[in-house]
Formats: C-alpha cells, structure tokens, sequence
C-alpha cells in the first residue's frame, strides 16, 4: 500500500488529503475562522446540574454551553478507564459501572478542568469528560490513573508484553509522576525503548505545564490547545507505508520540519515542499473527489451505485444493482454488486467522515456464504480506518448495522449547509401542487374578504404551469368566483413560494 499525504494551506483554511495507492481515502479540513476543539483543555464553569439526566452543562467560553454526563467524570464509578477518543477509539478498557449521582459530584458554579472529547455538532455543544489524555506519536498519557494499557490492535502478545514492560520498568525513571498512566498506541509497534521513555518524558512535561497554567487560567478559558489538522494527521495518523508529505505551504511545512524532527525523526525525508505551476490538489483530481464525495449518488465501476443519505439520527446507505446486468444469474449479479458496494462503502465512510448509527442495506442475498464474504469484504476494507467501527451481522433483510466513532463534523455538515428552498428536506411541493395550494388560497380569500380582483406572485415555474397545464382550471375559478385573477412572476420566491395578494 502505498501512501501519500498533501496538505493544502491557505490563509482561511488547511486541508489534509490521504491518498492511497493513487486514490482519495480521507480528507480532513480545518478552518482558520471555526477550528476544531477536539483535545482542548479547558477551565469550565459548571451552570446546570440536571440530575433527571445525570448530566450537567459546562461554560468553556463558548457560545453553547457543553455537555458533561456523569460518566465522563472522575470519581463517578462509571468509567474509571474507559475507551478513549484519541487512538482513533480503538482502546478499549473495562470497568465495573457502579451508581453515581451527578448531584454528588458537581454543583452550580464549580470551576472544573474538562477536555473535549466531541466537538460541537448541529445544534448540540460539545461533548466533554474529566478523564484527561494527552497523545503523542507512541503514546497517550492518563493523569490520576497508574494504569498502562495497550492498543488491541496490537495483537502479537509478545509486544504488547514488550512494550507494557518498557514503561513498568523500573529502569524508567518516571519517579516524579507516580500517578501517570499511559495508553501504548498502536503506532508504538516494533518502537524501541528510547523512543518510547522520550514520548513518555515529554508528556510528563507537558502535564506538569498543564498543571500550572490551570492555576493561573480564569475561568471559563482554554489551557491547552491540541495540535493544528495537519500536525495532527501526521501525529495520529502517519503510517510506516507513507512514501511522502506534501506542503504548498513553506511556513507550515518548515513547522511540520521542526515536529517531525523532535518526535518523528524518522519520518523527516518524507516531507516535500510543492512549487509546480499547478495546485497540489488539482495534480491528484482531488478537488474533483471531494466534489463527488459531497453527492448522493455514488457510481460503482460495474454499473451499480449507492445512495448515502445522511440524518440527524443515522446514515443510511443503500446499494443498487444499476446497469449492472452480470454474466451469468440474478444471485451471482447481486453479490459481484454487494462485493463491490462493500468496499466502495468502507471508503465512503473514511472520505466522508460519517459516525454515529450507520445501516447498509446491501441487496437481498439467497446464500448464507455470499453474506459472510460481503460482511468480511466490508471488515477487510475497514482495517485500514483509523476510527474505530463495530459491525454487526447481516440481518435477514439484507442490513448491516454498524457504529463509526464520531468526534468532528461529517465532510457534508462543515462545507454544507441546509437547503434555503428546501430547509434541509431533500424536496420540494412540485408546481402542480403549488398550484392547488393557490387555488384553495383564493377561494378561501373570496369568501373571507370583498376583493375586487386577485393578484397572484410566484415563481416562474409556477406561474408557466398556471398558464399551461392548469390553465382551464385557472379559467374555471375565475368564472366560479366572477373576479379577475392575474399572475406576476417573482424571481426571487422560491419555487414552492407564492403569495395571493387582494385588490
């Protein structure tokens, strides 16, 4: 697998493209005018307490107060180690869940260290725990909590028992934080022991600069600033397979020199400043990409297509034969489709950046060895996915449930916004029902008010089907209410816009 990073800065924003094998997976944005606060650590003040929820909400300094539930608190028994955000949700610890109440814990007007876990997301505020981490390249750092996990996806046994015993050593002289933890990330695989003590070293100096800028922080205020987008990628998401990392940008790329040279030496030759005539993005048709990823429709190779409909409550994607007509019987079309879909599905998701509930509705499957090489196809593609997923079974029906972790903004909702015409619904009445709505809209004026005539205002496709094909229905009124009733194009209504005015 080979594997490029270009990094597009501009004054209003930097965009992050990771390109595999010659083809857009990711693209991460980060605007100079609403950036992320993912990792951020803040000085809170708590201003409700709602224990019918066991949550409370949190002034950071922000226009919406954030959320806080009482087990993202420390000390509430829910979730002392509990899965963690910044290894891209692939650490999973297990705690026994005990009773807490959220009134015991915090009251109105404490001041409260909170780090965001989930940036603010449509109408909701951010997502925020008490539970402290603090990543590096190796690592992720955990205050008040002496316990050293490793990442799952680190399967080899051997090391993960390696890599436990470089930080449990007592060679590592970690004397003056006896009660830090860490995370081993799954980045840290074949790491040596000086890499990971010099991770380790400078979380800890982190922590303590941390420390004593919450003292003199004033609340509610930010004390700790996570990484920029592309710092971040290169930090959280670099592979051993990346074959280069490109700027347009000479500022950020020298800032990248200097962070790669402290903490990812071994990455510092990758690094490329582009000077060509054309734009970086416009060289690998990633404009065009992004363009596609923000449609409905998505083109398969063989014919058929998905339809990926994003709501506030889920994604669903449905797969669709197409064109696609096969060689040989229906079944055999329908899973070549399903095949196909599945990894076409498991990029989608990664491009688009989807999270949450999300159900595939693959094409109904006959044989029980069709569905278990789709749901394996849809696992494979998924490996590569730095965010954590959990799939389910293919239903009866043909559906795969499945949960990505969401912490940021989908591609669609940061360089979108809801239809102005629509309000976000997808459709509109169509001018035929526009027009009925104008006819009930008269009858009901004529027998409210005495109007002499009627003046209708609409838009041009309503008014050309007021004069076409409900043209004798239009004459029809007139003569039902012995009054004139003229028409008025408004250019600017939209089109399921009208207004009956009286005269």
């Amino acid at each position: 697998m080979r594997e490029e990073i270009l990094i597009n800065v501009t004054p209003q924003e930097t965009r992050v493209a990771i390109v595999e094998n010659g083809m857009l997976q990711e693209v991460h944005l980060e605007r100079t005018s609403n950036r992320g606060i993912v990792g951020n650590i803040y000085k809170g003040i708590v201003r409700r307490v709602m224990p019918g929820m066991q949550a409370a909400f949190v002034d950071i300094g922000h226009d919406r107060a954030a959320f806080l539930h009482v087990a993202d608190i420390v000390g509430s028994g829910h979730n002392e180690e509990k899965e963690r955000a910044t290894e891209g949700a692939d650490l999973l610890q297990e705690n026994a869940v005990q009773d807490a109440d959220i009134s015991s814990l915090l009251h109105e007007g404490q001041k409260i260290i909170v780090q965001v876990i989930k940036d603010p997301i449509s109408s909701k505020g951010a997502r925020l725990t008490t539970h402290i981490t603090i990543p590096s390249r190796y690592l992720v750092l955990m205050p008040d909590n002496q316990h050293v996990g490793v990442s799952q996806r680190i399967e080899d046994e051997l090391e993960r028992e390696r890599l436990k015993q470089i930080l449990t050593d007592e060679g590592f002289d970690d004397s003056s934080n006896e009660h830090i933890g860490y995370i081993i990330r799954t980045a840290a695989e074949g790491a040596s022991d000086v890499e990971l003590h010099r991770d380790a070293k400078f979380l800890t100096k982190l922590w303590a600069r941390i420390n004593e800028d919450a003292k003199t922080t004033k609340a509610p205020g930010m004390i700790h600033q996570d990484l920029g987008v592309e710092l971040r990628v290169i930090r959280d998401i670099i592979a051993d397979d990346v074959e280069r990392i490109r700027f347009d940008e000479q500022e950020t790329s020298k800032k990248a020199r200097n962070f790669v040279s402290q903490f990812l030496p071994e990455v510092g030759d990758s690094i490329e400043d582009y000077h060509g005539e054309r734009p970086l993005f416009d060289l690998y048709n990633i404009e065009d990409e992004i363009k596609k990823a923000l449609e409905r429709k998505v083109h398969l190779k063989s014919g058929g297509y998905l339809i990926i409909d994003q709501t506030e409550a889920m994604t669903t994607i449905d797969v669709n034969t197409g064109a696609f007509v096969g060689s040989k019987n229906l079944e055999e079309t329908i899973f070549r489709t399903n095949l196909e879909a599945a990894t076409a599905v498991a990029r989608q998701l990664r491009l688009r950046n989807l999270g949450g509930i999300i159900i595939v509705d693959f094409i109904d499957m006959l044989e029980d060895e069709h569905k278990r090489q789709v749901l394996r196809t849809l696992e494979k593609a998924l490996e590569r996915d730095h965010v954590k997923t959990q799939i389910s079974e293919v239903s009866s029906l043909g559906l795969v449930e499945m949960t990505r972790k969401r912490s940021r903004e989908s591609l669609e909702r940061l360089m979108c916004q809801p239809c102005q015409q629509c309000n976000g619904r997808g459709f509109v009445k169509t001018p035929e029902t526009i027009c009925y709505e104008i006819f009930r809209e008269i009858s009901r004026a004529e027998r409210a008010y005495d109007a002499q005539k009627f003046l209708v205002l609409a838009s041009q496709e309503v008014i050309d089907c007021l004069l076409d094909e409900e043209a004798s229905s239009l004459a029809e009124l007139e003569t039902d209410i012995g009054k004139p009733i003229r028409l008025q194009v408004e250019s600017l209504y939209a089109p399921d816009q009208f207004d009956v005015v009286l005269m």
